[in-house]
């Protein structure tokens, strides 16, 4: 359930899903959790720090990310490469079939569900997503878009222009709902 921009904190208390200061803890594994999402996100960060250190441990554990990353995409039938730039605290509840470009960016603290296409329309132009976005279920986002932070894209959309900050967008083409709707 969409919480509007809000996150629950225990019982009594809401604080706003920040479109700027990533929140890691949205990705962080507990011991045995089976979660291919998370642990796809953990190989692709492991082999992001590794790449910008050097010396021959640097070399070892850059390689055995790109394994678990290997590993991890055929799990959970996702193609996110090794280069995506992508902010902190991005949850892939269901990543199965999600597609990104490797010239698309994510923001932080966005939520991206199954079936996802990140891509270009054959120009080379990949689209951007501001903090905190949703993106349900089976959306394709294509070309040199902007997604305004705040905003929810609806399942099964496909999005071929920039959608404004805190608005909600459906259809095929996509079009606005209304901006903050979602509030």
């Amino acid at each position: 359930m969409h919480t509007g921009g809000w996150r629950a904190q225990g019982v009594h208390v809401i604080e706003p899903i920040s479109d700027s200061v990533a929140d890691w803890s949205r990705e962080a594994l507990r011991q045995g959790e089976w979660n291919p999402g998370k642990r796809l996100l953990a190989s692709l960060r492991d082999y992001q720090r590794h790449a910008q250190e050097s010396g021959a441990f640097a070399l070892f554990f850059k390689r055995l990310a790109v394994l678990r990353h290997r590993f991890w995409s055929a799990v959970s039938g996702a193609d996110i490469p090794l280069n995506a730039q992508i902010g902190g605290g991005l949850l892939l509840p269901h990543p199965n079939g999600v597609v990104i470009h490797p010239d698309a960016r994510i923001g932080p603290n966005c939520l991206i569900f199954q079936q996802v296409t990140l891509g270009t329309r054959g120009d080379g132009r990949a689209p951007v997503l501001q903090g905190h976005v949703d993106v349900g279920a089976g959306a394709k986002l294509l070309g040199g878009i902007t997604v305004g932070a705040h905003a929810v894209v609806g399942a099964n959309a496909v999005v071929l222009q920039d959608v404004p900050p805190g608005a909600v967008v459906v259809g095929i083409p996509a079009r606005i709902l209304s901006p903050d709707a979602h509030e």
